[in-house]
């Protein structure tokens, strides 16, 4: 194989983003993981996401691929790199992570998902540190049994009505995760594109209101199922809830909704993802069964 060529672009062609999906596939099954998230899969087609690709290609082919979104507020500028399996060990790994590294600024950070242990090793050789994890936890879902599922009287609860609810939801969304660099900043479209996934299903989009104030959403637990798994295996997608609600006990109360959902859909594993310094999240995860699975790195140039 000759040298490597990286090209820049804002939005993608088609031919190069179904090349660039195809290597994603491969790099998946190779590794056992996804290279990168389901947000920048989505903005591979996408004409307005705000992510950048960077596009590695070897001999007219592409070979590597990163995506970066850039920093917005206090969130550093993220990045998340793949290479195709077959143009593994010429160095493009590195080249691609030095490059979005560098345009994404002295904060930036690139994902190491299941954080491998050629990952480790390229962050050692280009002197990364580990800035944030991410931690899968799994649980089965017929064992432990799950508790009952009491709603107490001030909460209500219902699954999604359509797009009259999507303001509500994205108010609740982006005020539960100001913090956070990925989820916080959704927009309609962010919500549109999912209901148009094959997985989406009203049925797992569960919503909590107080039945004094029935058009206010206080939380909300967003189910999927992973069909592309053998067996399919259900994931706790996201869990928000209003800040103004918390202390209610409204994280359990929908987890435990949406989980009882995917056990009746006689799916044999759940799945989700928290931070790893997320106390308050671990602890719920953990008393409902859940154990961590595999972590997810992301690195940034060191101080």
């Amino acid at each position: 194989m000759g040298e490597t060529t990286l090209r820049w672009s804002t939005e993608l062609d088609a031919e190069v983003a179904r090349a660039v999906r195809e290597l994603l596939e491969r790099a998946s099954a190779e590794d056992g993981v996804a290279p990168v998230s389901e947000q920048a899969v989505l903005s591979l087609v996408a004409t307005d996401s705000g992510a950048e690709h960077l596009v590695a290609l070897r001999d007219g082919v592409v070979a590597g691929y990163a995506n970066l979104v850039a920093a917005h507020g206090e969130h550093p500028a993220m990045a998340e790199v793949a290479v195709d399996p077959a143009a593994r060990n010429h160095g493009i790994g590195a080249e691609l992570v030095s490059a979005v590294l560098t345009k994404g600024g002295s904060a930036a950070r690139v994902w190491a998902h299941g954080n491998r242990p050629a990952a480790q090793a390229l962050a050692a050789r280009l002197g990364l540190r580990v800035a944030r994890e991410l931690w899968q936890m799994r649980r089965p879902l017929a064992t432990p049994e799950l508790p009952e599922l009491v709603v107490p009287g001030d909460n209500a609860l219902r699954t999604y009505e359509g797009a009259a609810d999507d303001a509500e939801l994205l108010r609740v969304n982006n005020a539960a995760f100001a913090w956070h660099p990925e989820q916080g900043g959704w927009t309609e479209r962010d919500i549109a594109v999912r209901r148009e996934e094959s997985w989406f299903d009203p049925k797992g989009l569960f919503i909590a209101v107080d039945p004094a104030d029935p058009d206010r959403i206080l939380g909300f637990h967003w189910t999927k199922v992973h069909y592309e798994e053998n067996p399919p295996v259900g994931e706790v997608y996201v869990v928000g809830i209003d800040p103004a609600a918390q202390g209610r006990g409204l994280g359990r109360l929908l987890t435990l909704a949406g989980l009882r959902y995917l056990r009746e859909r006689e799916l044999p594993e759940v799945l989700l993802y928290t931070e790893a310094d997320n106390t308050a999240a671990v602890h719920t995860y953990t008393r409902l069964g859940f154990e961590p699975s595999h972590i997810d790195v992301a690195y940034s140039a060191a101080d």
